[in-house]
C-alpha cells in the first residue's frame, strides 16, 4: 500500500511538482513574507534574526550554523555561537526555516506563513535540498502512524540521492 502511494505521489508530482503552493524563490520576497508573517503573529523579528534569515535565504543550498557565524563575523566581528543558535531557534520554532538533521544544516521554508511538515530531497553531490511541497506525503505518514497506533510529534523525512543537475554532469 505505501509503495503504491509513493509511486502515485511521484507520478502526480512529476506532472505538477508544486501542486498547491507558490514558492518564494527570491530571497527578498521570502524575507518580506517572513516579516509579514511575524507581524501577523506578533513575533519580534530582530535585526539579527532577520540577518540570519537573509543569509539562509541567499545561500541557495543548506547552510551550517558555523558557516552563518563566519558570515556574521565578517560584518560583526564579535558574533558568538549562542547568538546564531538563538536566532536559528527562533526561526525554526516559528516555521520560517527547516533543519535538515542528516546534514546538520538549515534551509528557508517555502511556506513561512503556515505550519507544515515536508520531506526534502537532498543531493549528496552538490548539497542542494528540494522541499517536496505535497501535503499528501505528510498525510500518508500520519495515516501509517495511526494504523500502527503511533502518535507522531514531528516529521523529518530526508531522502538522499543525486539531483537532476548532478546526474547530467
Amino acid at each position: 500500500m505505501i509503495q503504491y502511494e509513493v509511486n502515485r505521489l511521484n507520478h502526480d508530482t512529476a506532472r505538477n511538482p508544486h501542486p498547491s503552493h507558490p514558492h518564494h524563490h527570491d530571497a527578498k520576497g521570502f524575507v518580506r513574507a517572513v516579516e509579514h508573517a511575524s507581524e501577523e503573529r506578533g513575533l519580534r523579528l530582530t535585526p539579527l534574526r532577520k540577518e540570519v534569515l537573509e543569509l539562509i535565504a541567499t545561500a541557495h543550498k543548506p547552510v551550517k550554523a558555523y558557516d552563518l557565524l563566519d558570515q556574521l563575523r565578517e560584518k560583526h566581528g564579535n558574533a558568538a555561537p549562542p547568538t546564531v543558535y538563538r536566532a536559528l531557534d527562533f526561526l525554526l520554532e516559528n516555521g520560517f526555516i527547516h533543519k535538515l538533521e542528516s546534514i546538520n544544516a538549515f534551509v528557508s521554508c517555502h511556506h513561512p506563513a503556515e505550519a507544515h511538515q515536508v520531506p526534502f530531497l537532498i543531493c549528496d553531490t552538490c548539497a542542494s535540498a528540494q522541499e517536496v511541497c505535497d501535503e499528501r506525503v505528510a498525510e500518508l505518514i500520519e495515516a501509517q502512524a495511526r494504523a500502527f497506533g503511533f502518535r507522531p510529534q514531528a516529521q523529518t523525512l530526508e531522502v538522499h540521492g543525486t539531483c537532476r543537475h548532478c546526474r547530467k554532469d
